[in-house]
């Protein structure tokens, strides 16, 4: 199961940030016991595959691409401080695409 959820994430069909499902609706799907399931996940975790947020679920957080890797750290980053300072979702947006629009102008 380890193993093929990697496979997905190397060829692109489970991108960073997809929300897996939860353990028991993977466990029933696949017919397997939950605990298969949570120690798949908890071995992916370990090597940096997967990322469990609590009540908020389990995401990919592998990419092939280092510098993506450093964005979605950062962008982890930003959802949490905006989240701690009741800064809504769209004004996050907002800021983000303002800063990526200065940046394609001054270089």
């Amino acid at each position: 199961m380890r193993a093929q959820l990697l496979e997905q994430m190397q060829a692109g069909e489970l991108p960073a940030g997809t929300r897996l499902p939860t353990v028991r609706h993977l466990a029933a799907d696949l017919g397997v016991a939950p605990g298969t399931v949570a120690r798949a996940y908890k071995e992916l975790e370990a090597i940096g595959a997967i990322e469990t947020r609590g009540r908020n679920g389990t995401v990919v957080a592998w990419s092939t691409d280092a510098g993506e890797r450093r964005v979605q750290e950062l962008a982890a980053q930003l959802v949490q401080v905006s989240r701690e300072n009741d800064v809504p979702a769209d004004r996050v947006r907002a800021l983000v695409d303002g800063a990526l629009a200065r940046s394609t102008t001054t270089g």
